[in-house]
């Protein structure tokens, strides 16, 4: 029973360990040089690690407009990286690239020449001259547009409640009304009646005698 529970974790050990070092997809892979230029990669579609062996990746020329956290950490053989040709935006997803252009280690090679497309303030600026309190200005979190979006329901909700409300208190006035009113006819009817019974009572008995 051991030996097959050792052999299982030394099966999945070794998948795991060659599932990491397989060439990305839509990449192309030389001798530790992993190639993602010119794919039009977005950066949802950019993988989610690169083999350990990794010595170069080229990003350039693509559609990226952030680099995901982490990306290029757990490359101890990486030297080189190319960036240019991409659309930089230069808010809270930035501060990631921003760091790695402005605390490099001296054994990676990162070009200087990244700049920002949006916002239109940003334009053209080199990411690594950017200070935090601008790319915080810029910051557009999730959680704030799900606030706004809350407070709008509940408003919503709260003024569907009242006009609902107004309508029951329209409503329950006009029956009221109606039942007075019918209240009324009725009392009309039976003193109708009645009068009616007493203007014909001494008409009648004549007639039955």
């Amino acid at each position: 029973m051991m030996d097959l529970l050792l052999f299982s974790l030394l099966f999945l050990l070794g998948v795991k360990g060659q599932e990491s070092s397989v060439c990305p997809q839509s990449c192309t892979c030389n001798q530790g040089r992993v190639n993602c230029s010119h794919k039009s990669l977005t950066s949802s579609m950019l993988p989610s690690h690169f083999p350990p062996g990794t010595t170069q990746v080229n990003l350039n020329n693509n559609l990226l407009t952030i680099l995901p956290n982490g990306l290029l950490d757990d490359l101890p053989n990486l030297h080189s990286v190319t960036l240019h040709g991409n659309l930089w935006a230069c808010d809270c997803g930035v501060l990631y690239l921003r760091a790695l252009l402005t605390r490099q280690p001296s054994s990676v090679l990162l070009p200087l020449n990244v700049s920002c497309t949006s916002p239109p303030s940003l334009s053209g600026r080199l990411v690594m001259h950017l200070t935090e309190e601008e790319v915080l200005e810029f910051c557009h979190y999730w959680y704030c547009d799900l606030a706004l979006a809350s407070q709008v329901c509940l408003f919503v909700f709260v003024l569907v409640q009242v006009l609902i409300l107004a309508a029951v208190i329209v409503f329950l006035r006009r029956f009221e009304r109606l039942s007075r009113e019918a209240r009324r006819t009725k009392v009309e009817t039976s003193a109708f009646g009645e009068s009616v019974m007493d203007v014909m009572d001494p008409l009648i008995m004549p007639i039955a005698h």
